[in-house]
């Protein structure tokens, strides 16, 4: 089999890790790697025996796939490029900054016959995997993703940091867009919002309920799904899924006819497994499992929130200049 060509643009915390992934794939050759700090760039490449580069065109001839890894204002300049010309692009979260320029890049995407896959690493999560097996027609659904405070990340709101990994998840289990949105946030560290809920409800009757923080004491990613006859709880970081049962054999549960059942995955390398799945996609051509069209919905959710927050933000200013 002929190898693929990839490369990897941006090598920051994230990106070097997806250069590490790849240049340890079978049939995966990892031409290059692009940073515009140039001796980030060459001490990535030299690790994984490939070459550096400081402008991404200079990579758009080389390669069948990109990673795409860079601050998001720089997603739609730098995929659209590569998708023009053919190249399928994975662009890590959020697709773009604005629904129209997620619009575009799948735009030029059909229009050249290129993929684009989108970062949201929480699907192939194995725990998330097993849910999706087990959640039909949830209508209530409670997730809560809390993180210590870290400098990265703070150049967006927690909404497009954090959240909407649980949005993605939310959308691909309901298979809908919320009719209505109700949102708060706070910035409370840095300038951006720094903790945010929301309420999402949908044409079906289902409810969500989503906060964010990444000003907590403790990490927690986990999320809450009820259905008729069944309540499932998911522990992202331990992998670990419940499934409570209305099935009438239930002994050792308080509520009667309820049996529980409890499964802990093996720790899984979620970043080996999009990427696996990127690969294969590619080689296939068929659409892959979080595609452009998936991440423009969690996007445009996403930005729902964000203007609500802001909206509210400004009444409030707005009567304490009255008051005052």
């Amino acid at each position: 089999m002929k190898p693929l060509r990839v490369g990897v643009i941006g090598v920051g915390y994230l990106g070097k890790f997806h250069a590490e992934k790849y240049a340890r794939m079978k049939d995966v050759e990892l031409v290059g790697i692009v940073d515009i700090i140039a001796d980030r760039a060459e001490r990535v490449a030299k690790r994984f025996r490939t070459e550096s580069f400081s402008d991404y065109r200079e990579l758009i001839d080389q390669v069948d796939a990109v990673s795409v890894v860079v601050p998001t204002p720089l997603h739609f300049s730098i995929g659209r490029d590569f998708l023009e010309h053919g190249v399928d692009v994975l662009i890590e979260k959020p697709v773009a900054q604005t629904l129209e320029e997620a619009e575009a890049l799948i735009e030029v995407a059909a229009s050249r016959g290129s993929l684009i896959q989108v970062g949201h690493l929480e699907r192939f999560n194995p725990a998330v995997i097993a849910l999706t097996k087990v959640v039909d027609r949830p209508l209530f659904i409670e997730s809560h993703r809390l993180s210590v405070f870290k400098e990265r990340g703070t150049e967006v709101d927690v909404v497009l940091d954090l959240m909407i990994h649980d949005i993605d998840i939310i959308l691909s289990l309901v298979k809908a867009q919320p009719q209505q949105v109700h949102a708060a946030g706070v910035p409370v560290i840095s300038s951006r919002v720094d903790i945010a809920n929301a309420r999402l409800m949908f044409e079906n009757g289902c409810v969500a309920n989503v906060t964010a923080s990444r000003i907590s004491l403790k990490n927690m990613r986990k999320i809450r799904i009820f259905q008729k006859d069944t309540y499932v709880s998911v522990d992202y970081s331990n992998h670990d899924i419940t499934i409570i049962r209305k099935d009438g054999q239930g002994v050792d549960l308080p509520i009667p006819g309820m049996s529980m059942e409890r499964s802990i995955f093996d720790k899984a390398d979620a970043l080996e497994a999009e990427l696996g799945s990127f690969v294969d996609a590619v080689r296939t051509r068929n659409v892959p499992l979080v595609s452009g069209h998936d991440g423009r919905n969690a996007l445009g959710v996403a930005l729902d929130i964000m203007d609500q927050i802001e909206a509210s933000r400004k009444k409030v200013l707005a009567e304490d200049s009255l008051l005052s």
